[in-house]
């Protein structure tokens, strides 16, 4: 009898593990997703300032990150640098990434 309940603590503990760690391999798909829109979006709107795409860079940067299924925040432009930030639900959360492109220096 006693082995039955260790038996049956030891496979309880370890499903808590796997849903755990599936979890944080979940948020870690979603971290990596939402990056990569931001960096999109700041390329975007960089391109469209410095003239290599038509368009508003801001709304271009807004088209890119909703084509990649996140939402732009905040788009701030200095010359040719733009910095977009976007954001991607998750749960209940919101995971947010910033990324600024531009000529290099």
């Amino acid at each position: 009898m006693a082995g039955t309940v260790a038996s049956a603590g030891i496979a309880a503990i370890g499903a808590a593990v796997i849903v755990a760690a599936a979890g944080m391999g979940a948020a870690s798909v979603v971290a990596q997703r939402v990056a990569g829109a931001a960096d999109a979006a700041a390329l975007a709107a960089a391109d469209a300032a410095s003239g290599a795409v038509l368009g508003v860079p801001c709304d271009r940067a807004a088209e890119v990150a909703s084509a990649m299924g996140a939402r732009a925040h905040a788009c701030e432009l200095a010359e040719l640098i733009a910095t977009v930030s976007v954001s991607v639900p998750f749960g209940a959360f919101e995971v947010t990434a910033t990324a600024r492109a531009g000529p290099p220096p």
